[in-house]
């Protein structure tokens, strides 16, 4: 059994974020983050080593800055190894991102939501997602290369599919950016959307 952390209030001057940290948050995110502290308070406490330098939780203290916060809940875990913290750092983020929805009961949750007056953009989906759960008829534009069993495995998660046409040197490089904004945790169609609107603009 590992040592229990301590719990404890700490200034939030005197938190020092982790140089290699390789989980960015832009500017939006953070925004979205103080949104979520100011509706539900400060739910997720702050992970620090024994030296108040931040293990988990950047994107939170970000946000608790925006908001003009003083003092942050916060777990000590100085009994980790510099290995052990290096890691956590990592799976921290990683693991959250390997989770997958239950796209029926979410709908569910969000009509719920939406009968009480609830801000749902609290939760951090963009308007285009919460319409993608409301879609009424399921469009799976799928690239032409993808085979049955890969169609299969998208059916689960894809709502709506916007198809693009690749050249077939194009693909691998298609497919490995798509995995990669994936991996971020970004919504990919929303990304090819703001492109597409960037460049008519431009024209």
């Amino acid at each position: 059994m590992k040592e229990l952390p301590n719990y404890k209030s700490v200034d939030i001057e005197i938190l020092i974020p982790y140089a290699q940290n390789s989980r960015t948050h832009s500017e939006a995110q953070i925004t979205q983050i103080a949104s979520s502290i100011k509706e539900f308070g400060f739910l997720n406490p702050v992970i620090i080593d024994g030296e108040n330098g931040i293990i988990a939780g950047h994107g939170r203290v970000l946000a608790a800055k925006k908001l003009g916060l003083t003092e942050l809940p916060c777990i000590e875990a100085g009994h980790l190894s510099d290995a052990q913290r290096r890691a956590y750092v990592i799976a921290d983020n990683k693991l959250a991102l390997n989770s997958e929805w239950d796209f029926e009961l979410l709908q569910l949750e969000i009509e719920h939501l939406k009968e009480v007056d609830f801000d749902i953009s609290l939760l951090g989906f963009s308007e285009v997602e919460i319409d993608t759960l409301d879609a009424e008829e399921i469009d799976y534009g799928l690239l032409d290369e993808l085979g049955e069993d890969d169609v299969d495995d998208y059916e689960e998660n894809v709502r709506r599919a916007i198809q693009i046409e690749f050249e077939s040197e194009d693909y691998d490089e298609a497919n490995s950016l798509i995995s990669f904004w994936r991996g971020q945790g970004d919504y990919v169609g929303g990304l090819i959307m703001a492109a597409l609107k960037a460049e008519k603009d431009r024209l």
